[in-house]
């Protein structure tokens, strides 16, 4: 089967690669992969800002259907429709496991990084990492159910949003627009802002329930934020999803102080960052490192009611054989979402 690999360490060293159809082991699951989203992580393992083990196969927000359980597996059955979290292993013994936080283990491996991941025909994955689809979500959207997590481990499992906040969300990629979805079924108003090159995503910002959207480059969201809070003081949070350290300083501008600044968003490098400003204005700074089991269980519940729709950010498809094409789409920032399909 065909799979886009991670051949070797370095930037670039990204190729399509003829690989074995994978067997399940005890306790494992055999997906047959139906979609899989194309994440800035990949992007970052591709120019090798972000550790992984190769030769790998990438991709890591994966939909499929069962096709074959493990010894031992019990309460599965081949033919559901499901998705998988992604943490393939974790040592199950550190504080950080025992607490529930097993993303913060220091021996986690996941699919896509340091396992074989969904940018091929058949995955494996442990049988308690399978999730149900709802009956109204299909591969594709299912496929972001990975991502959804993400950003509801950042905004309700780590609570930084109240109803009747007002929060702003900067870079209304996929990211950023599931954040906004998450905020307004918390009873938030949202606020996404984004540049010149954001206007077709700004537009799907409006159509998936934005309270306002405003670019950066055409008018100050100062003035906005301010009208729209108590004695003009600025946003109770403030969400960083692009990824760009100009962003990250104008939301330091606009959020109030002791209000709440969450970084959801990966910059890749060091950036410049006035650090003061938690200091003056009594800050509450948190980061937020991918998901934990009960954000999943949230994320599905989340699309089952429609709260959080996740089919319309979905612009582009492309079989594993075209990949570069795909990449292509993120780095030029044509549409919001790519999924990836099996070659065969």
């Amino acid at each position: 089967m065909k799979a886009i690999m991670k051949v070797e360490p370095g930037v670039g060293n990204v190729e399509v690669r003829d690989i074995p159809e994978p067997e399940p082991g005890p306790g494992q699951v055999k997906l047959r992969v139906r979609a899989a989203g194309l994440c800035g992580t990949d992007l970052h393992i591709y120019k090798d800002e972000f550790r992984s083990w190769p030769p790998v196969v990438l991709g890591h927000e994966v939909a499929g259907e069962i096709v074959e359980l493990g010894e031992g597996v019990q309460g599965l059955k081949p033919g559901m429709r499901v998705t998988t979290e992604t943490y393939f292993s974790y040592c199950g013994k550190c504080r950080y496991c025992r607490a529930g936080n097993v993303n913060l283990c220091l021996e986690r491996r996941s699919i896509g990084s340091a396992v074989n991941g969904g940018f091929t025909s058949y995955l494996i994955t442990p049988a308690r990492n399978i999730h149900e689809l709802p009956e109204n979500v299909d591969f594709r959207a299912g496929a972001l159910t990975e991502p959804l997590a993400c950003v509801v481990h950042a905004a309700l499992t780590t609570p930084t949003v109240t109803p009747g906040d007002v929060a702003v969300i900067a870079g209304p990629g996929s990211i950023g627009l599931l954040t906004l979805q998450v905020v307004k079924a918390a009873g938030a108003t949202a606020v996404m802002l984004g540049t010149d090159a954001d206007e077709h995503r700004l537009e799907l910002a409006r159509d998936l329930g934005a309270d306002h959207v405003v670019n950066v480059q055409r008018s100050d969201p100062a003035s906005l934020i301010g009208d729209l809070t108590e004695g003009g003081l600025g946003a109770d949070v403030v969400y960083e999803c692009a990824g760009a350290g100009a962003a990250a300083q104008q939301l330091l501008t606009l959020v109030r102080r002791r209000g709440r600044y969450v970084q959801i968003g990966l910059f890749g490098k060091p950036i410049a960052w006035d650090l003061d400003q938690l200091v003056y204005k009594e800050l509450t700074a948190t980061g937020s490192n991918a998901s934990t089991p009960p954000s999943w269980l949230r994320a599905i519940e989340l699309m089952r009611t429609g709260k959080v729709r996740t089919a319309p950010l979905i612009t582009h498809s492309f079989p594993v054989t075209e990949w570069e094409k795909g990449f292509a789409t993120f780095e030029d920032r044509a549409g919001v979402k790519t999924i990836f399909t099996p070659a065969e």
